[in-house]
């Protein structure tokens, strides 16, 4: 798989629900820097995989809307918008943040992140 459809692949819906479709996707020595509205946060490979339980505990569905993807060699960039149903409400979908984020792709698998979001 060339880098886009290795991140492309991550933002498939309900993927960020999944602890082993997120685990398969993720290098070993993975980070990710994520500057978000309540500060700052650095996470490495079993935080990402701790949030994807919190995640599946908390919503029933996660779909990802993108509207931008630029790929320059083992970089990729997405601009995309998360949307969620929660378990206390299941049938209704709300926007939960809009994104913005650099991966680098290395042994194909996501390496290193660099991502900025703002809840809605």
């Amino acid at each position: 798989m060339t880098p886009k459809e290795i991140v492309l692949e991550f933002y498939k819906p309900d993927v960020l629900l999944d602890r082993n479709a997120v685990n398969e996707l993720l290098h070993p020595e993975v980070t990710i820097d994520w500057n978000s509205s309540k500060g700052f946060i650095q996470m490495n490979h079993a935080d990402i995989l701790a949030l994807t339980d919190d995640l599946q505990k908390a919503y029933t569905r996660s779909k990802t809307r993108i509207s931008h993807v630029i790929e320059e060699e083992s970089m990729v960039v997405v601009r995309y918008s998360h949307f969620v149903k929660t378990i206390e409400n299941p049938t209704e979908e709300m926007l939960l943040a809009h994104f913005f984020v650099i991966w680098e792709v290395k042994d194909g698998k996501l390496y290193r992140g660099f991502q900025m979001s703002q809840f809605s």
